[in-house]
């Protein structure tokens, strides 16, 4: 066992603190990863306050992990000593359902096991990133490209695969047209890779803060939401619509956006239940979908596309000692695009 420095939440609520963890021994499968940059997702701030269930404290968030491997377990082919690699939002799943025969261990059906907060495998709870080291099968650990930053990389083991999976799975190329709503620290890589993709990207925002970042990630279009003459001239124009924002929106006015066969994922969780009118549907056979990260192939090949197209997100790195400022900054909607912890100094 191996005691590290982490930043922990002590209860739901509190603010994060400088804290020590333990780590499993390296077992004949795992990589011992010396943490070198962990992301803050707003997912974590969710888990943390206890605002998607009950939660076991305390407790140290992160899913979004870069680092340099320094031990592998005798079994391990995968990685070896020196590799720069990544973990991102789960660390194991069953290995022998349908899903995870097909690569898409996130939609494993005895459930995929979180990177924190979740039920590991010898019946302890997951601890994430905010870390100094982390131990994860060999399985569950990505191999991150030379060629990117290392900081700024480490969000697309999150916001990366959960944009890249949809315009993948919905076969995005040259010439589809694709709509992303909010560009945030989803919304923004999506801009980037849907752009890479040969898309014809058009960014739906409540205001026009953003416009000039649009464009400069890729969007060839950016429209106001709260203008319903902009709103109304692109009834049928989509093929694909991704929602990243965790807010209800008025569905049909969405749905109306999308030319026949079109669809809309939905990546943001709100808190209440969607509305969806069935005639905002039927006629055109739109479809209404969701989506969840990718499996550990997918989130390779998104490493490897985002380094063939020098890919990143926009970052702010910052202390550890500034999580919790970081944290209200995040759900006040004041960063561009995504805070980065320099794991030096947890």
């Amino acid at each position: 066992m191996m005691d590290v420095a982490a930043y922990a939440a002590p209860s739901a609520g509190a603010p994060l603190e400088k804290s020590t963890i333990t780590r499993r021994d390296v077992g004949e499968h795992d990589v011992l990863i010396d943490i070198e940059f962990a992301g803050i997702c707003h997912s974590d701030i969710h888990t943390v306050r206890n605002e998607w269930g009950a939660q076991q404290y305390p407790l140290t968030p992160g899913h979004e992990i870069v680092g340099r491997v320094t031990e592998v377990g005798s079994g391990v082919s995968r990685h070896q000593v020196g590799d720069l690699v990544g973990v991102g939002c789960m660390v194991n799943s069953c290995q022998e359902c349908a899903a995870c025969e097909e690569g898409l261990e996130q939609y494993c059906l005895a459930g995929n096991i979180g990177t924190y907060g979740a039920v590991d495998k010898d019946g302890t709870i997951t601890q994430g990133g905010y870390s100094t080291h982390v131990v994860v099968d060999e399985k569950f650990v990505v191999r991150v490209p030379e060629s990117l930053d290392e900081a700024a990389v480490t969000p697309l083991l999150c916001a990366g695969i959960t944009l890249y999976s949809p315009l993948r799975h919905w076969g995005v190329t040259e010439g589809t047209k694709v709509a992303i709503i909010g560009m945030g620290g989803l919304g923004h890589v999506g801009v980037k890779i849907a752009s890479a993709m040969g898309a014809e990207v058009t960014v739906l925002s409540h205001s026009d803060k953003k416009r000039e970042d649009a464009a400069t990630f890729g969007a060839q279009h950016y429209v106001n939401t709260t203008d319903e003459d902009e709103m109304k001239a692109l009834a049928g124009t989509f093929d694909l619509i991704i929602n990243t924002v965790s807010v209800n929106l008025p569905m049909a006015d969405y749905l109306a956006l999308l030319r026949y066969d079109g669809t809309l994922v939905e990546l943001g969780a709100p808190s209440k239940p969607l509305e969806v009118p069935a005639f905002a549907l039927i006629p055109a056979r739109k479809a209404l979908a969701g989506s969840c990260i990718g499996g550990i192939a997918e989130t390779q090949e998104m490493l490897d596309f985002c380094a063939e197209h020098d890919i990143t997100a926009e970052i702010e790195l910052i202390d550890a000692d500034r999580i919790n400022e970081a944290y209200d900054r995040v759900v006040a909607s004041d960063v561009r695009y995504r805070f980065v912890i320099d794991a030096k100094t947890f």
